[in-house]
């Protein structure tokens, strides 16, 4: 089986008994059909800052998150990183390259030690062809994943950086999740990476967090980000109640 980069696992999990299985589009699949993914896949460990695939590749099968986060993210004319989403546990990455059979549009990397599952290309494609419950949980997902790019572009266009600031820490806060105080997210992101997120600089993302932590709306603890009023970031993010 080909895999860009990681290394195979020992672990061994089998999708029919994977708690990550019903938290993916593979949760329609019935037993013998988990049991044929099984058989044809690698279970690879991908360390923090490790690439799963490269933009301008050309995809070769199909990668589903057994454990750990990955950001999906792009470079810019100027060379700038775009992070344009996160990927946690059960979710699959770089399946909309390998349906329209054209290369990578962005890149995968781990941002924390991840096990990640790879499907070679002709199993998921004998898997979609021989399933229309499958075929139809891709499409809900294709339907997801454009919806949220045009409430990006929109949010890109109409809402001020202050706002996307504010919604980007929200976002973060769901996905990544609090440390035991309730409202300290639970990972460590660059100033830089945040920026990127919102669309905006580096400068200006360290400005407006700054703003944010004088006016109790989050606390900079170190590296960590505290959301202290979550209420008025929502108001500031212009999210409604």
């Amino acid at each position: 089986m080909q895999h860009t980069g990681g290394h195979l696992s020992n672990e061994v999990t089998s999708c029919a008994k994977c708690g990550s299985v019903h938290e993916s589009i593979f949760c329609v699949l019935n037993i013998h059909e988990k049991e044929t993914l099984s058989e044809n896949k690698s279970l690879v460990l991908y360390k923090k800052g490790q690439m799963v695939f490269y933009e301008g590749n050309y995809p070769q099968g199909l990668y589903c998150i057994y454990s750990g986060k990955v950001k999906i993210h792009k470079h810019g004319y100027d060379g700038k990183e775009q992070i344009l989403r996160f990927a946690k546990k059960g979710n699959v990455i770089g399946y909309r390259a390998l349906l329209s059979d054209e290369k990578y549009h962005v890149s995968a990397t781990a941002i924390e030690d991840s096990l990640i599952c790879y499907f070679p290309r002709n199993v998921y494609q004998e898997m979609i062809a021989g399933n229309p419950a499958l075929s139809m949980q891709i499409i809900r997902l294709l339907t997801t994943d454009l919806r949220s790019a045009e409430e990006k572009t929109v949010n890109m266009v109409q809402k001020q950086v202050r706002e996307r600031i504010a919604e980007a820490l929200l976002m973060l806060k769901d996905f990544f999740g609090t440390e035991d105080d309730g409202a300290t997210i639970a990972t460590v992101l660059t100033r830089e990476s945040i920026g990127s997120i919102a669309g905006t600089t580096t400068e200006t993302a360290i400005r407006i967090l700054s703003d944010f932590h004088k006016k109790n709306v989050v606390e900079l603890v170190g590296k960590k980000i505290k959301v202290a009023n979550q209420k008025e970031l929502v108001k500031i993010a212009n999210l409604g109640d």
